[in-house]
């Protein structure tokens, strides 16, 4: 191979064709067109290695060492000046030089990418049509119209969503991945799973999205007609009666068990790989309870196909203003929500988070996206709560406040 076959290559790194000086007992003096905008004289080659060094704007030199006589290779200019040959340059420096485009032309290339540059996966760590599928998929449509490229949700159940929550950890860090999670996946599995990831030092925060209130529900055939009265129910019937929850150790089990120490009663959880299904059955009557999110069990309420007898809140709900809370209905102080915010695994780029945090902030104050939110029955956090420092703030706290009360219940993973 030829230097001047590699000469073209770096030209157009340089942005202008690189020419060689040639050497006196090879061929005449010559005039050979040097650059001298810069005001730089010819510099002898010093190091194997290929250097790009820039001069000045536009202006490249490239430097070799360890050859035995002096030479230089510049760009051009617009004023000829005499230049020298060099010795023939060996096949290990012609492989330097190659080595080394070939890396700048990898970095530049890095560099113009501009995130998001494909599709985005929003894994969902819990099964299709429940509360955090349902929240991420408004979310992740409102979200391309920003990022300009498809968020993909990608549902990954299991163990009460602490497999999809794993695989986020275990994710590239490239913001090609994203972890929709909730107080229950970021927060009550911690204290009582043995996880294989941990859910503070192994994510970068996002963003928080919405706050969603527990209902206390059962299917129609449950004969009582308010609160006071099924508590009485449950209490005649003890271990006959079950409530579906959305895995062992689950928001949907917590609350569940919380219902139990307040009221002193028992019955038996039944656990499934989500609210969804666990509400399919409690439709069908196949269990008799459910301590679910309001966002997924407000349209089955609705709709006549289950009962609701408190929301386990301070305040009665504007999306279902019929609904007492649980204070007004007899059982003060049962109090308990589902917090959800945005992940990505640790070590995401700054930038990068920037960007997806954006996304959010704009597509939670989109009306379209806050009224679908508030008719599930969903409160969007305040602007000044959705950046990813009040999210890990956030958590910590929440970290501190549950998991004494946690591990005093007892609760442990089936």
């Amino acid at each position: 191979m030829k230097r001047r076959d590699f000469l073209a290559p770096l030209g157009s790194i340089a942005g202008r064709p690189l020419v060689e000086a040639q050497r006196p007992d090879r061929v005449a003096r010559m005039q050979t067109p040097l650059c001298l905008t810069c005001e730089l004289q010819p510099t002898p080659l010093r190091s194997y290695s290929l250097t790009l060094t820039k001069l000045a704007e536009g202006h490249m030199s490239v430097i070799f060492s360890r050859v035995i006589r002096p030479a230089i290779v510049r760009d051009t200019g617009c004023v000829p000046r005499p230049a020298f040959f060099a010795a023939p340059l060996r096949k290990l420096l012609l492989a330097h030089a190659i080595a080394g485009i070939a890396v700048l032309a990898a970095i530049t290339s890095c560099a113009a990418q501009v995130y998001p540059s494909r599709p985005i996966s929003l894994v969902v760590p819990f099964a299709a049509g429940g509360p955090t599928d349902s929240l991420g998929r408004i979310m992740a449509e409102r979200m391309k119209s920003t990022l300009g490229q498809p968020v993909v949700v990608e549902n990954v159940t299991g163990a009460g969503g602490t497999i999809g929550v794993g695989r986020v950890a275990r994710a590239a860090p490239d913001g090609y991945t994203v972890g929709i999670g909730a107080w229950n996946t970021h927060v009550v599995n911690a204290a009582v799973y043995p996880l294989q990831y941990d859910v503070l030092n192994e994510f970068e925060p996002v963003a928080l999205l919405a706050n969603n209130y527990y209902l206390i529900v059962s299917k129609n055939a449950v004969p009582a007609r308010d609160l006071k009265e099924l508590i009485a129910w449950v209490k005649a019937n003890g271990d006959k009666v079950s409530a579906g929850t959305a895995g062992a150790g689950a928001g949907t089990h917590v609350a569940g068990v919380l219902f139990q120490q307040l009221t002193g009663t028992r019955f038996q959880f039944v656990p499934y790989r989500g609210a969804a299904p666990a509400a399919q059955d409690l439709i069908a009557g196949q269990i008799d309870l459910m301590f679910d999110q309001a966002s997924s069990s407000l349209q089955y309420v609705r709709a006549g196909q289950t009962k609701a007898y408190a929301i386990a809140a301070k305040t009665r709900s504007s999306a279902a203003p019929n609904i007492p809370t649980a204070d007004e209905a007899g059982l003060p102080d049962f109090h308990i929500s589902v917090w959800h915010a945005l992940w990505v695994p640790r070590g995401t780029p700054m930038n990068v988070i920037a960007r997806l945090n954006a996304a959010v902030v704009e597509t939670l104050a989109d009306p379209v996206v806050r009224a679908r939110l508030a008719d599930q029955g969903q409160e969007i956090f305040p602007r000044e709560q959705q950046t990813p420092e009040a999210l890990g703030t956030f958590h910590k706290a929440e970290i501190e406040k549950w998991w004494p009360i946690i591990k005093a219940a007892n609760i442990k993973a089936e």
